[in-house]
């Protein structure tokens, strides 16, 4: 079993010395001896959006080094690119999470869903694309897949299958796209809430859909900042993963 030490970010609601309501930023840094898995979301090989294609593009070897740092020290790592099992179906990473015996699903948790700060009603693109189409027929090849050790599901229950068999005791997930995706897949972030599995964002290997033309009318940067922040206050904690690596390294 291996150290992991993680600082979790969350933002809490509260009242300041004068009475005023605001959020503050809470965090908790300790030293955990965990069984950890990491759940990467839809980090597909290409993207109808071509801004969202190239950011992806840009962030996958840093996620890739971050990953082998992880895998290194003995995490668990389940690849999740949503609609393209078929690409994967001689892969033994695949084949692996197919073979894993039932369990009995926890009930879901009522968890209170605010609005997003974010108006994504465009589909999200800030580089003129407005049509939707499946661009997208695997992962990304710059995440390395082992096939001995991973799994590869977009299954919600398969994953939770997984998380139970190998006792995992906290995950983290990272990918795209915070307001969409990495919120509400079947094995993304409000379904875990809601069964009662502690997860946390990587916030910093991830990306949101949004057109800065759309409310709130702020840069997509700071667009997905607002998301991140919106899932530290009502959702789950977040980590850097710059603090992973050098943790790993």
């Amino acid at each position: 079993m291996h150290h992991f030490t993680f600082t979790l970010q969350h933002q809490a609601l509260g009242a300041d010395a004068n009475g005023w309501s605001g959020g503050k930023c809470v965090t908790t840094r300790a030293p955990w001896r965990r069984r950890v898995a990491i759940i990467i979301c839809d980090m597909w090989d290409n993207h109808w959006s071509s801004g969202a294609a190239e950011r992806v593009n840009i962030m996958a070897p840093r996620m890739n080094q971050v990953l082998h740092a992880a895998r290194n020290h003995g995490a668990h790592i389940l690849h999740a690119p949503s609609e393209t099992m078929p690409f994967y179906a001689n892969s033994a990473a695949r084949q692996r999470m197919l073979d894993l015996p039932a369990v009995q699903l926890p009930a879901a948790k009522e968890h209170p869903a605010p609005p997003l700060p974010i108006d994504a009603s465009d589909h999200g693109s800030d580089t003129g694309e407005t049509s939707t189409f499946k661009a997208w027929s695997r992962q990304h090849s710059a995440l390395d897949i082992d096939e001995a050790r991973d799994g590869i599901s977009d299954n919600g229950e398969e994953i939770y299958r997984y998380l139970q068999q190998q006792q995992i005791e906290q995950v983290l997930i990272m990918g795209v796209h915070t307001n969409m995706c990495v919120l509400n897949r079947s094995f993304a972030i409000k379904q875990m809430v809601r069964w009662g599995v502690p997860i946390a964002l990587v916030r910093d290997l991830t990306d949101a859909m949004y057109n800065p033309a759309m409310a709130p009318y702020v840069s997509h940067d700071d667009g997905v900042q607002l998301v991140i922040g919106y899932i530290e206050k009502f959702w789950c904690p977040t980590i850097e993963s710059g603090q992973l690596y050098l943790a790993l390294s």
